[in-house]
């Protein structure tokens, strides 16, 4: 399963008011199926559990999402979903999917088409497009496959004494965190969260860890990563106006690397990038920087939308575009 898809990350949401409440629902599955830790045995069958979010979304209306699924979700399950999308009087349901090997999902007219469904999305939540990194191979093999400044910036933050290293979840640790990531912000011109968010998601989610990067016993970058089954992803990276010469970074992200290696993990995530014709991408800033490190741009997510209530969601999309 997804890190989206657990009941810890579900809980993180509610506890960091992003969301109302969570549903379950439950789908059988077919015992030739692939199976992972998205399927558990109920009284002999396979179950595959679906955390739908309830979210507020705007004009006293509410969405629900499921994001993050991987595989298939059978008609009895999209009937399941659209009662409680009724049921609930939500103005939409949403899904998002996940899926390194992607295979592009299709609502034309045939087998896999449904009615009232669109391949669009009110809000993204996983980006399209990220960079990854094939944890299988050797370390000498990574490197390799970097561009070449990926890996001059490793060594230059090496050849300069700078020193990573994962540290624990105390509040110090996390204020600190927040101290640097709110430089980041005020440098870069994006909207970062708050420290009692931050305390939340690392407090909530197990399979979080944060580290540090240090020079002089400064803390010149940092970042928090997600390890969930056989994937590690970089969820928040955060970096000192002072010293960037020392490529700090760049040595942070190769040891979450080496971490995730040590822990059996077959893919790294850098969750986001610009695709090739998002040139207005919020996330054109960090593409350059990832890409470095990642010969791989890759289709990982996609996402269908079912609208409840049309009126009021064409009278709230026309409001949303007249405040960009």
């Amino acid at each position: 399963m997804s890190i989206w898809q657990t009941a810890s990350w579900q809980n993180m949401l509610i506890a960091s008011w992003q969301s109302e409440e969570y549903f379950i629902i439950e789908q059988n599955v077919a015992t030739s199926s692939l199976r992972d830790d998205t399927v558990e045995m109920n009284h002999g069958e396979d179950i595959q559990k679906i955390y739908v979010e309830k979210r507020s979304v705007s004009l006293w209306e509410y969405g629900l999402f499921v994001i993050g699924f991987k595989g298939e979700l059978d008609e009895d399950t999209m009937d399941s979903l659209q009662e409680l999308c009724a049921e609930e009087k939500c103005l939409f349901l949403q899904i998002e999917t996940i899926d390194y090997f992607m295979q592009p999902l299709s609502l034309e007219k045939g087998e896999n088409s449904r009615e009232g469904w669109v391949n669009k999305y009110y809000k993204k939540f996983i980006p399209p497009y990220t960079a990854l990194i094939d944890l299988t191979q050797s370390e000498e093999q990574i490197l390799a496959a970097m561009k070449p400044k990926g890996r001059y910036n490793i060594k230059v933050a090496r050849k300069k004494w700078v020193v990573v290293e994962q540290v624990d979840s105390h509040i110090w640790n996390i204020t600190k965190f927040y101290a640097l990531m709110s430089e980041t912000t005020a440098r870069d011109s994006f909207a970062g969260n708050s420290l009692e968010y931050y305390k939340i998601f690392l407090e909530s989610l197990d399979n979080a860890q944060m580290f540090f990067a240090y020079h002089d016993g400064e803390i010149i970058a940092a970042g928090i990563f997600v390890t969930q089954g056989d994937v590690m992803t970089y969820y928040y990276g955060a970096s000192s106006n002072h010293k960037r010469n020392l490529m700090a970074p760049y040595l942070l992200q190769w040891t979450a690397i080496e971490h995730a290696i040590k822990r059996w993990c077959r893919i790294y995530d850098f969750l986001g990038v610009a695709g090739d014709n998002e040139k207005n991408s919020s996330l054109a800033w960090v593409t350059d920087f990832k890409m470095k490190l990642s010969p791989q741009k890759t289709l990982v997510s996609e996402s269908r939308l079912y609208i409840n209530k049309k009126w009021k969601y064409m009278l709230i999309s026309l409001l949303r575009k007249l405040k960009k």
